[in-house]
Order: structure tokens, then C-alpha cells, then sequence
């Protein structure tokens, strides 16, 4: 695997943002109406922006609806690969590297090659790579698929609140931690850490009077924290530095963290593997022994969290989603399930 490069000396990290602006709408204004079967999701377990929609995915139950193609935890300084399937070939694109599909649309396409990603079967081509956009759209634009019972995520009333939620946790938390562990100074990493631990003193002091971010029920808010909550022991903690505290000794965000893990369509799309294979063997130029840690215990996850106590509903008037399909059962080995009575 050729060597990448995450670091620039003497700066601090500044995300690129360039994404694929179209979208996929009831209306199809933007050449892309929302049908049933025509689109697949490609995402990969490790990336936490790509675990934000499978987990809407599965809440909203669209799985029969957007067909999902995995990449494996690793990827070289040219794109995600699908070296989980059969020959390395998604069964449905038929490409080996995700890089095809965007260069399908856009030839000589330069900027990052990133997941989550939605492209079109027909034609092979990428529709858009907007993350944050697309999962809003799957609450809003595919309804007409989604599940008996599916909660809504993205409550009209609720929306000028979560996506301030949303932003502060975006700036500080979900990319924050990027911003300390790719820091190329000590000035930047500093400031990085110490914004990071001071929103996540706030949202400490916020869910220990509430079980969700916003509102009563799972919101987009829950879903966009969930994913890098999930992640800092294993992951952020050591390989990015964010060492002031471990996401254990904050007694109200690990316990809501645990009450999520073990709410239908969270836990069971976290693959604990392949997120620290991810970051600890792709990010060669932070961690260049390519070592992949044993730890942490992940038993812990799995201990009573109490946030029944504080209220709260967590799909509202819907119900949980049923189990998911075999094909997209995270490996037992993989992660830590409840034991069998």
C-alpha cells in the first residue's frame, strides 16, 4: 500500500469540503429522482461520516429500497476498494474501486475520493459524496419508502435547533478530533484539543439532564454524535492524542453513548475491527509501525446505562427496526453482543 500523507508540517488540518452537490429528490430537480432499486449506498463500516447513513439507513428501514456496497476498512492514497467482495468487484458496480464510479461522472475527478457515496446502477456513475446533505434527504425526500414505524429523525420544529446542534458538533467534536490528530503544530493540535474537550464539557452538561440532544426521541443530532462517540477509546483517545479524558469518565455521555449502542440501528452497525484497522494502518505517517492496538475492553458497552430514567421515547410514536438482513450482520468477533441466555 503506498504510503499516506495526513499531516502537513506547521499547519493545522483544514478538512476539504469540495463534495458533490447533487441530490436525490422526490422531485428529481436535479436530474435524479428518488426510485426504488436504482441507486446503491457504497459506504464502509470504519469511516464514521459513512456510518452516519447506515445507521439512518437502518432506522428508516431502506434497505430494500438503496442496496448497500461495503468497502473494506483500508484504502490507498487513490481511493475506498471493495476488497470484502468476491474478486474485489462490487457485485452490483462491478468496479474494484470506488475512484471508477466518480470518474465515471466526472473524468479526471481530482478532489476526494470519499464515502458515504451514492451512485447511480444504471450508468455506473456517482450521484453525490455530500454526507451530511444525504442523510437529511434520506429522512425527507425518499418518505415514500421508508418502513412502517420509521421515526422521524428530522422533525420540522425541531430542525432550526438540531442543525445548530449539528454544527457546533461538527466543528468541534466529529471534526475536531481530526483537527487535533492531524495537527502539524503543537499551537494547532493545542487549540484543537482544547476546543474539542470544552464542547465536550458542554454536551456533557447538556445530556445529563436529557437523554437525546434535541428533543424527546433519536434525532439526526444523535446519529451525527454517535458515530465519533463510538470511536474515541478505540480510535481518538490515543492515535489522535485527545487524551484529556477517556469518553468513560464522562458519566453522562458514556452512558448515553451506551444507550445508543444498544438501540436497534446503532450498536449493531458498529464494526470495531475495522475501525481501528482503519485508522491505525492507513494513517501511516502518525502511526508508521502500522500496529493496530488490542485494546480497549469493549465489554463495558454492554453494561447498564440507566438513561430510562430521564424520559425520553426513543423512536417517538414509531417502533425499532427489525434485525438486520444476514448480508449485513457486522461478524460477532467483530464487535460485542449480548450473551446468549
Amino acid at each position: 500500500m503506498a504510503e499516506n500523507k495526513y499531516v502537513e508540517p506547521g499547519a493545522e488540518f483544514t478538512r476539504d469540503t469540495r463534495y458533490i452537490a447533487t441530490r436525490i429528490t422526490a422531485d428529481g430537480r436535479d436530474g435524479y429522482p428518488v426510485e426504488a432499486g436504482r441507486y446503491r449506498l457504497v459506504a464502509a463500516r470504519a469511516c464514521p461520516w459513512a456510518n452516519r447513513a447506515l445507521i439512518v439507513r437502518r432506522l428508516l428501514g431502506l434497505e430494500d429500497a438503496l442496496s448497500l456496497g461495503l468497502c473494506g476498512p483500508t484504502h490507498d492514497e487513490r481511493s475506498w476498494t471493495f476488497d470484502l467482495d468476491p474478486g474485489g468487484v462490487d457485485p452490483v458496480l462491478g468496479i474494484p474501486r470506488l475512484q471508477d464510479a466518480y470518474c465515471a461522472r466526472f473524468p479526471g475527478y481530482d478532489r476526494g475520493i470519499t464515502v458515504p457515496a451514492v451512485v447511480d446502477v444504471p450508468t455506473g456513475q456517482v450521484v453525490t459524496n455530500d454526507y451530511a446533505q444525504l442523510t437529511l434527504d434520506l429522512s425527507t425526500e425518499w418518505t415514500q419508502f421508508h418502513r412502517e414505524g420509521a421515526p422521524d429523525l428530522y422533525p420540522e420544529p425541531l430542525r432550526d435547533e438540531i442543525d445548530e446542534v449539528a454544527r457546533v458538533i461538527y466543528e468541534d467534536v466529529n471534526n475536531g478530533v481530526y483537527r487535533c490528530g492531524f495537527a502539524g503544530s503543537q499551537e494547532s493540535y493545542e487549540e484543537a484539543f482544547d476546543r474539542l474537550f470544552a464542547r465536550l464539557d458542554w454536551l456533557e452538561e447538556r445530556l445529563g439532564a436529557q437523554r437525546y440532544l434535541v428533543g424527546e426521541t433519536i434525532t439526526e443530532a444523535d446519529v451525527r454524535l454517535f458515530t465519533t462517540l463510538v470511536r474515541f477509546d478505540a480510535v481518538y483517545h490515543g492515535h489522535f492524542k485527545c487524551n484529556r479524558n477517556r469518553l468513560v469518565d464522562f458519566p453522562a455521555l458514556w452512558a448515553y453513548a451506551r444507550d445508543l449502542f444498544r438501540t436497534p440501528g446503532f450498536g449493531d452497525t458498529v464494526d470495531f475491527v475495522q475501525i481501528k484497522q482503519h485508522y491505525y494502518l492507513v494513517h501511516t505517517d502518525i502511526n508508521p509501525t502500522r500496529i493496530v492496538p488490542k485494546g480497549p475492553d469493549l465489554s463495558s458497552w454492554l453494561t447498564p446505562h440507566g438513561r430510562e430514567a430521564l424520559g425520553g421515547r426513543p423512536f417517538g410514536d414509531g417502533t425499532p427496526p427489525p434485525p438486520p438482513s444476514a448480508a449485513e450482520v457486522v461478524p460477532a468477533a467483530h464487535t460485542v453482543t449480548e450473551p446468549v441466555s
